[in-house]
């Protein structure tokens, strides 16, 4: 199914219409808008690039963008009719500018914080440089940076997204699950889901997790191939860029450097639709001492990529029918697998071939089928939604506020998710 998904390429790009997301140049981008709003990456201390915030001497600001047009007659286009365009070029939205996340964590640190709560990592460091990529109605916002992986050597783009919960100041010491989000498709040089917010991943998860259902997760969106001809298996295929490492290893290593994490793999789960979801549930078999469950959409089963050239051992390092009956032999760890497949597509026959073969002893798993659900985001999201957000919260380690200040009188208690 390595395939651009039904309907995900015109919800990113109407959202880029509508509300100022990245689209990249196959909706429409220009040559003198990309210039304007991509940042210069530098390389941090420890190897791993970063993407220079506007401002910087890498990076020309939008706003100063912004002045020089508007100061060198847009005033003439505006009332020539010319609005339009510069709504649409984002000259009048705070898309592009900097963003940085766990404010409040900043505000409330002291000279007397001494560490973190045991099984909690507080940011690591080299801070990466984000841009804002688009906004949510509820106030947060997805922003985008550049990452050279220290130990894969690739670089690509990443979307990230955290929660309202993450700058409470109530939950500014607690750490927070991740979960890594896979596009199907060509999945570069975009992540749909962090480009097609219209999708609705983010607001599911804040549905989810206003309504106590599911929990707040970070969601890290990484590019998931190396190039747009080929499709990588989400592996390290011999000879080829090491897209595997990138999501194992980089992609982890750089949610560490920026974000509250856990320390144990109950903080750390992928999901991803079509060649993302085979990329998913893979990671989790073959790496089950790191990431302890998936959400797999559309999936395919087996690697099938022409780039392997028939070398069958790394093949089947990569396979998760391999790699599942690796782990029965073993006896675990337990890792937790969600299948999702509408009624409108095909696979469901191989997802229950794989379960009923494997989903045994250590290999946990489920089928969330989504009546009239067809190859889409649209659909996946809605079996999240459905289902498979509340089953994946069930496994995840939750994020803990700080006790709330006890009543006169009464005791004291840590607030409810």
């Amino acid at each position: 199914m390595h395939q651009d998904l039904q309907g995900d390429r015109a919800a990113t790009t109407g959202d880029a219409a509508t509300a100022g997301t990245e689209a990249g140049p196959a909706a429409g981008t220009t040559a003198a808008t990309t210039a304007a709003t991509t940042a210069a990456t530098t390389a941090g201390p420890d190897g791993a690039a970063t993407t220079a915030a506007p401002g910087t001497d890498h990076g020309r600001p939008r706003r100063r963008l912004r002045m020089i047009l508007i100061g060198g007659g847009l005033g003439l286009a505006l009332v020539a009719g010319g609005g339009t365009a510069a709504y649409r070029y984002g000259l009048f939205s705070d898309i592009g500018d900097p963003v940085s996340f766990g404010k409040s964590r900043a505000a409330a640190a002291t000279a007397a914080d001494t560490g973190a709560a045991p099984g909690v990592r507080m940011p690591t460091g080299p801070k990466a440089a984000f841009v804002r990529t688009s906004r949510l109605p509820d106030g947060t916002q997805i922003a985008k940076t550049t990452l050279t992986g220290k130990k894969s050597g690739f670089t690509g783009d990443v979307w990230v997204w955290v929660p309202k919960e993450y700058d409470d100041p109530a939950y500014a010491d607690s750490a927070f699950p991740v979960l890594i989000s896979l596009p199907g498709g060509r999945g570069y040089p975009t992540n749909y889901w962090g480009t097609g917010p219209g999708l609705g991943l983010q607001q599911a998860v804040s549905d989810g997790a206003k309504s106590g259902k599911s929990l707040p997760f970070i969601l890290v969106m990484p590019v998931h191939n190396a190039d747009t001809k080929h499709h990588f298996d989400a592996s390290d295929i011999p000879g080829e860029p090491k897209m595997g490492t990138w999501m194992v290893e980089d992609v982890p290593d750089f949610t560490k450097a920026n974000f509250r994490t856990f320390t144990s793999r109950d903080g750390w789960a992928f999901m991803g639709s079509s060649a993302g979801g085979f990329g998913a549930f893979k990671h989790v078999l073959k790496y089950p001492d790191r990431f302890k469950a998936a959400i797999a959409s559309g999936v395919d089963i087996v690697p099938d990529s022409p780039l392997w050239k028939g070398n069958t051992q790394a093949m089947d390092e990569n396979n998760p029918e391999k790699l599942a009956a690796k782990l029965i032999a073993a006896g675990g760890p337990d890792v937790y697998v969600n299948f999702q497949i509408g009624t409108a597509e095909s696979g469901r026959e191989k997802a229950e071939r794989f379960m009923k073969e494997y989903g045994k002893g250590p290999v946990h798993t489920t089928l969330q089928v989504i009546q009239d659900g067809e190859h889409n985001g649209k659909s996946y999201v809605r079996g999240m939604r459905e289902g498979a957000l509340e089953w994946i919260s069930k496994v995840m380690s939750a994020p803990t506020p700080k006790p709330r200040p006890a009543p006169s009188g009464g005791a004291s208690g840590a607030a409810p998710r």
